[in-house]
């Protein structure tokens, strides 16, 4: 059986170092880079991931909102959070996953990621690129 484009994408993820990873036929797009990172900085670019598959480690509803402004059709995560599922569905994402959490959990382990909370009561993914950059701001100056 042939392997999909999202099982390719998935296997890229795990036999890598990478922390997410884009593939489409003509090209694939890999980053080490933490968090949202990555994602930002294809947005910067101008980037468009539009038939792209994306494997990526841990989605969060901010990763969830910058992934349907990329316009990824379908991803795989190793963890999402029920709120970034939500997102991803409303907007017509497909979505297969390892684990559904109800958040996802800061670095230290003591909370809740700065930037689930920050696009928490968002509803539109341009008001919450808008969140996301105040508080990636917020967080560099601390």
């Amino acid at each position: 059986m042939a392997e999909t484009t999202l099982q390719h994408a998935k296997n890229l993820l795990n036999d890598g170092n990478y922390t997410c990873v884009a593939y489409c036929a003509e090209q694939t797009l890999t980053s080490t880079q933490r968090g949202v990172a990555p994602l930002i900085g294809w947005l910067d670019e101008g980037r468009s991931l539009d038939g792209f598959a994306v494997a990526d480690k841990v989605i969060g509803k901010a990763a969830a909102f910058l992934h349907v402004l990329l316009g990824t059709t379908q991803i795989f995560a190793g963890v999402i959070s029920r709120p970034a599922l939500d997102v991803l569905q409303t907007h017509g994402v497909y979505v297969d996953c390892d684990r559904v959490v109800e958040a996802i959990i800061n670095r230290a382990g003591d909370g809740y990621c700065p930037l689930e909370q920050a696009v928490y009561n968002t509803t539109s993914p341009t008001q919450a690129l808008q969140k996301i950059k105040e508080k990636l701001q917020q967080l560099k100056q601390n």
